[in-house]
This record gives C-alpha cells, structure tokens and sequence, in this order.
C-alpha cells in the first residue's frame, strides 16, 4: 500500500500479506492507520515507513516483518520536508531482521531535515533479530544525513527475550551506505516504564559523533532489566560505576546530560 502526497486519509481493519512494504507513506498529512496487521514473506519487507509526513497516528497494530517493522525517516527519493507529529499507540512488533522501531537515517544533507514530536505508548516488541551490529536497535534513533531528531518520547515498553539485537541504539552516524552526511544530532529523548526480561540482548549503545552532533537530554525513567529497577541512585550500584554500566548500555563520548531516574 502506498500513501503518498495526500491529506485525510484513514486506514481501518486491514490484514495485508506483502511483498514489499506493508505501507510506504511520503509527503502526506493527518492520517490514520488502526487495527491492521501484516505479516510479510520476502525480504527487505519493511511494515510501516512514514517519510516527511505530519500529523500520522498508527494504533492497534501487530506486524511480523522481514525487515524494520515501524521506521520514521526525513528525505528520500522524491520525497521531501519535516516529519513531525507522530503517535504511535498499541503496537505489537515482531522483526525477523532490522529494527522493530527506527528514526532517523535517511535525510537530506543539503536542506536538512527535523524529525520530532514523535509519541510512541503501549508497545511490545516480541522479537528482534539482526545479524549486523549496525543495525542492532528494538528502538533506534540513528540520526544521519544532518537530521535532527528531537521531542520523542516512549512509554510502556514491554520487551520479550528477543532472539539477538539491541533494546537500544541511539547514534548521530555516518553509515556510508545510506548517508551523505553525520546527523546534526538527538536531543530531548524520555523512555519511561521500558520493561525488558530475557538474556539474549547484545549491549545498548547510545554514542554522538563529535562535538558538534551530539546527543543531549536522554531521561530513562523506570527502566526495569530482569526486575531490576535502573536508576542513579539504585542500591548495590558502585560509586564509580555508570549508571547505565547497571542496565548494560554503553555511553560514549558526546553525549550530554543522560538520567536514570525512578518514579514512583
């Protein structure tokens, strides 16, 4: 299904067997997309793909996906501007290869791209499994080709065991096979009651590219590992430890202003 430069579009109770993309969406406002289920069979078969669209809501939806189940981007082929205004409630995601959830990566480096006021609630991730360390993410912002992506927020996060992959990969890159560019940079992220049980998940990483495109303001609130509650000030954790050293995500250089907090 394509939905491309249009405005007032709803899409209600579709099953869909792709080949291809489950939905490919560019350049389009105020659409709706609820109760639809995809199941794809080829590879590169990615579920929803929103490219600089406004105003797009998806709920109740449950994809299997031979590629990124959900994937947010800025600039590409034909398509061009902002993306923003994007809520994404009740999902179930299930990605044999790539990511569950991806912001960012494709942008335009000559006209560069903000991607933000992203809502993303109630959403379970059954099953991530990528090979490549690259591509590692059940929810990634991976900002390249001078996208900003800034004002996202996910809450109530449930995480199975997934098969291998990261929970999180949170990058200002220069992937050569897709950018033209680094991203500007990842600002103001909350990730609030994410709640992961299982063994088989790789290290998180959440790494800037250089002083001028970093990532500033990550807030986790509630993050629970394996019934354990994560956060600054959590007992047992070493003085000299990282907080994020306790929830096995690895902070790189260039990020600023990171918090592990608990909410009662």
């Amino acid at each position: 299904m394509i939905i491309q430069n249009s405005n007032n579009i709803s899409v209600d109770g579709i099953i869909e067997l792709p080949t291809g993309y489950s939905i490919l969406m560019g350049e389009s406002k105020h659409v709706k997309i609820s109760n639809f289920k995809a199941f794809s069979s080829t590879g590169n078969a990615d579920g929803i793909d929103i490219f600089c669209s406004q105003d797009i809501k998806l709920d109740h939806i449950y994809m299997r996906n031979s590629d990124d189940c959900i994937a947010i981007y800025g600039h590409r082929w034909n398509y061009y501007g902002n993306t923003s205004d994007i809520t994404v409630n009740n999902v179930t995601l299930w990605a044999d290869v790539a990511h569950p959830l991806l912001i960012g990566t494709h942008g335009d480096t000559d006209h560069p791209d903000t991607l933000q006021n992203i809502r993303v609630q109630n959403m379970t991730v059954l099953d991530h499994n990528e090979n490549q360390l690259d591509y590692q993410g059940c929810i990634s912002l991976n900002a390249g080709d001078s996208n900003l992506i800034r004002n996202a927020s996910f809450e109530n996060v449930e995480i199975e065991d997934i098969r291998k992959g990261q929970l999180f990969n949170l990058r200002v890159m220069y992937n050569r096979k897709y950018n033209t560019s680094p991203g500007l940079g990842i600002e103001n992220i909350l990730f609030r009651n994410v709640n992961y049980n299982g063994k088989r998940a790789n290290m998180s990483v959440i790494a800037g590219y250089d002083d001028k495109h970093g990532i500033r303001n990550v807030i986790f609130e509630n993050l629970k590992i394996n019934g354990t509650l994560i956060f600054d000030k959590m007992p047992g954790k070493p003085g000299f430890y990282k907080t994020s050293d306790m929830a096995n995500i690895f902070v790189g250089e260039h990020v600023d202003a990171i918090q592990f907090l608990r909410k009662d």
